[in-house]
């Protein structure tokens, strides 16, 4: 059993990555809409230009947290139900 569980747990592991860089993304490419989307405002109105920086700084911070967040959960999750499925398979002595 052991062997089962080494393998769950490297698959809870691979999850909690793919999740990480999935959310991060997300969080990038919304930010990058919002940002392309007040950049084209302010080129029609004639006003200051919008500048990348003031929008994505923020976005990869708060995409660090959300996704960091995400991946903790499922790790937590992950490594407490393995712990259980193979405390639950032990012979009972």
């Amino acid at each position: 059993m052991q062997r089962r569980a080494r393998i769950a747990l490297a698959l809870w592991i691979t999850w909690a990555l793919v999740a990480w860089n999935v959310v991060f993304d997300h969080v990038i490419e919304v930010a990058a809409r919002r940002y392309l989307h007040a950049a084209g405002l302010a080129a029609q109105a004639g006003g200051p230009y919008a500048r990348i920086d003031a929008w994505m700084r923020p976005a990869v911070a708060t995409g660090l947290w959300i996704a960091s967040l995400s991946a903790a959960t499922i790790l937590i999750i992950g490594i407490a139900g393995v712990r259980l499925a193979a405390a639950r398979s032990r012979p009972c002595a």
